[in-house]
């Protein structure tokens, strides 16, 4: 099949490459050349899709696969595109696009309006998920049984440059004590960029349209269970201090960013870390180990310059005031 990745050499698009090569699939990028370069047997043409699609004028895809798509404008571009170029869209959104007030997150869950007043134009951390699921309705409307919407949860990994998994792994592998958020029982909900790029390749080669939350099971992982896999990986002398939502929220840490994972309890968020996955358990969604995830991430982020500045995730100096209070 000749798939077109808009994007392709950034952290999802990377395994989606290899994963499509693999399988013996002809792949294209369309990207602005910033995130890296195209592997071997990958034909890139260098563009901005928000200005258009200079060289692939006279291309006919199977497939095309965005995993760029954050603002309504330009995907619309995107879409008018390649509408009669392609035979399959397959849109990359955001488990964000629910609003997290409804107990259990299915795929036919309300999705969060864009506020009165917000920029389409201008994505925030606010506007990430209504804005997607802007972009979600104009894939939908424009190729409707030919459309294909992914939506993940938190996707980690090798090649995550967001640190939103890869700072426990890391963590753990200094060693001291480490301070831990909740309780071990809270669960939490993510996907291995892998599994996640195997699980669209088979919706590529099957054809297969429609919309899939994708992300590990309800009740799978908990927080204890990420702790016990980065203490495994790790392998050095630690002790975990499990502290408590009151204490960590008084003292000024923001949940999900300064400790990664972490949202305390919310009347407002019963949904969070709550979302249905069995239309893309059907679909041939597999899950690998969690010890592989942390194993892979924590090798992977070793090997990064020694200056490197995590993107999420306290200080050394933060945690231990924090655990000397």
């Amino acid at each position: 099949m000749r798939v077109l990745i808009l994007g392709g050499t950034a952290f999802l698009g990377v395994h989606l490459t290899n994963d499509l090569l693999a399988h013996g699939h002809e792949v294209t990028h369309f990207n602005r050349g910033r995130s890296g370069t195209a592997p071997p047997g990958v034909r890139a043409i260098n563009g901005d899709r928000a200005i258009g699609f200079a060289g692939l004028e006279n291309d006919r895809f199977d497939a095309v696969v965005d995993t760029s798509g954050y603002l309504p404008h330009v995907v619309e571009k995107s879409v008018r595109f390649f509408e009669p170029r392609c035979a399959r869209y397959t849109f990359v959104s955001s488990i964000s696009v629910y609003d997290d007030k409804n107990e259990e997150g299915f795929e036919d869950s309300p999705m969060l309006p864009l506020p009165p007043g917000a920029s389409r134009t201008e994505m925030t951390p606010e506007t990430y998920g209504p804005l997607k699921a802007a972009c979600e309705s104009i894939v939908a409307s424009a190729f409707r049984e030919r459309a294909t919407i992914v939506r993940p949860g938190l996707i980690v990994g090798p090649y995550d440059r967001t640190d939103r998994f890869t700072y426990w792994p890391v963590r753990f592998a200094r060693g001291g004590e480490i301070l831990a958020p909740g309780v071990a029982e809270a669960p939490v909900q993510f996907v291995d960029a892998r599994d996640l790029a195997a699980f669209m390749v088979r919706l590529i080669e099957r054809n297969a349209g429609g919309d899939y939350n994708v992300t590990s099971p309800q009740g799978a992982f908990t927080m204890g269970d990420v702790m016990d896999a980065c203490a495994n990986a790790a392998r050095v002398p630690h002790t975990v201090r499990w502290v408590d939502h009151e204490f960590l929220t008084g003292q000024g840490v923001a949940p999900w960013m300064d400790l990664p994972l972490w949202i305390p309890p919310s009347e407002n968020m019963p949904g969070f870390m709550n979302y249905n996955v069995r239309r893309a358990l059907a679909a041939g969604l597999s899950i690998r180990p969690l010890g592989d995830t942390v194993r892979d991430t924590l090798a992977w982020a070793l090997a990064r310059p020694r200056d490197y500045v995590a993107r999420a995730g306290i200080t050394a100096e933060r945690e231990a005031e924090l655990l000397a209070l």
